[in-house]
């Protein structure tokens, strides 16, 4: 197999390819549904996982050196010319970053944020010879122990205090970079037992640091979206933005829906009890659909893996929702993914991204594949038709009174049902997805 700098650009060859180094479905100028395919999918790098991430887990240390030999701010500047190479290698257009992902940490949050500053510049330079965006950016509020109650939630007004000023300062570098988004991921953000928890204060907390936020870089030229990433456990064991249902009760309290997406991913969906399509579902009817961190985990560990995205049932019916959304607006697919632990040179990156990348670009061929197809839109169109003509009608206009349709339904002898046929519309997905 090629070594890492042996490979150039990675090139569409198509399905029939045996080159491990190329993509079989990812063709980025192909137009669908009036897009190329690149803007539907807006392919974006996570830098944690990609730049930093080494292998290490839970029983054991790192696999992968990725220090370059190097250290402090040189180091830094190295893994900035590797990600951009990487993104070069791959026509990936976007990449997604935390503050303490592109800059050493210092002694001091005070140093910790110059470091970022003085990272930032050469990261716009960066930019300006590629052309590569940064998608979104966010600060890392879960890592370090001042965290270890929380942020925004944190029992400490000090760390509330710190909280803010790392969020400050990654929304500098954001807008600085020309970010199209913001996310806040809870982390910490929740409680591990409610006998020393006080939600409420917890709860209003959290929202007057997101309220704060959005209006500090409304302020200052902030014209993106700001996003929550819902998760339900780990690391704390029951996290405020659970799900995206959860996150939109918490957004309507507080009056943030008309800032505020959500940025789903995969794996946390798994985590919460819910399918992926199904959390997308819950953001497109609520109006709240903003970005995707593209990944899948393992359903045989309880925890989250974090796997390159490899199904491509989830993939197409991912996309179907994505589709039905009208797409991404400043959003797009970032690959919140790692290689495996065994997984540990350069090449096996390159690879987990071409992976992934046919993945979502078959799931988006096969997405709209079942929407031209259209027996399920006619099918589910039929099974509501009630709804269309007659009582149903009223019901949706909301010309009904509870007084009235007891009096329609006691005239009612026999109630019907139509069959859901839910394995005759797995078999429609079958054969749309396997047709040839």
């Amino acid at each position: 197999m090629k070594h890492y700098n042996e490979i150039g650009k990675i090139a569409y060859e198509g399905p029939g390819s045996t080159d491990p180094f190329s993509f079989r479905y990812y063709d980025a100028g192909r137009v669908i549904a009036g897009k190329p395919m690149k803007e539907h999918l807006k392919f974006a790098m996570s830098y944690w996982h990609t730049i930093n991430a080494a292998g290490t887990d839970m029983f054991g240390g790192d696999t992968m050196d990725k220090t370059f030999g190097l250290d402090g701010m040189a180091r830094y500047e190295k893994k900035a010319d590797f990600a951009f190479e990487l993104m070069q290698k791959l026509g990936v257009e976007y990449y997604c970053f935390h503050d303490v992902d592109v800059a050493p940490e210092g002694k001091t949050l005070a140093e910790s944020v110059e470091n970022l500053r003085r990272m930032t510049d050469y990261l716009l330079k960066k930019q300006k010879e590629t052309g590569i965006k940064l998608l979104w950016g966010t600060a890392n509020m879960f890592g370090d122990k001042k965290f270890m109650a929380g942020a925004g939630t944190s029992c400490s007004a000090d760390v509330f205090a710190a909280s803010a000023a790392k969020v400050k300062a990654a929304l500098d570098a954001t807008i600085k970079l020309g970010g199209a988004g913001y996310v806040f991921w809870g982390g910490r953000e929740g409680y591990d037992t409610l006998l020393n928890t006080d939600m409420g204060l917890e709860l209003d907390n959290l929202a007057l640091l997101l309220t704060m936020a959005r209006d500090y870089a409304r302020a200052h030229g902030f014209k993106g979206d700001f996003y929550i990433e819902p998760k339900p456990k780990e690391p704390t064991k029951h996290q405020y933005d659970f799900d995206v249902a959860t996150c939109a009760n918490f957004l309507r309290k507080y009056g943030l829906m008309d800032d505020f997406r959500m940025n789903i991913e995969a794996n946390h969906a798994t985590l919460a009890g819910h399918t992926f399509q199904h959390e997308l579902r819950v953001a497109r009817v609520n109006g709240i659909f903003g970005s995707i961190d593209a990944n899948q985990g393992d359903l045989l560990l309880g925890w989250d893996t974090d796997q390159f995205p490899t199904n491509v049932y989830d993939t197409t019916l991912c996309m179907y929702e994505v589709l039905k959304a009208g797409g991404f607006t400043n959003g797009g697919l970032n690959f919140d993914a790692k290689t495996r632990r065994q997984s540990n040179t350069l090449e096996d990156i390159l690879l987990a991204y071409i992976a992934g990348m046919d993945a979502f670009a078959l799931g988006l061929i096969k997405a709209q594949a079942l929407i031209e197809d259209g027996r399920i839109d006619a099918f589910v169109k039929e099974r509501y038709a009630s709804y269309e003509t007659g009582l149903g009608k009223e019901i949706r206009a909301g010309k009904v009174t509870l007084e009235g349709l007891s009096d329609y339904a006691l005239t009612v002898k026999e109630f019907s049902v139509p069959s859901g046929r839910q394995e005759y519309l797995e078999e429609v997905l079958n054969t749309v997805l396997f047709r040839g």
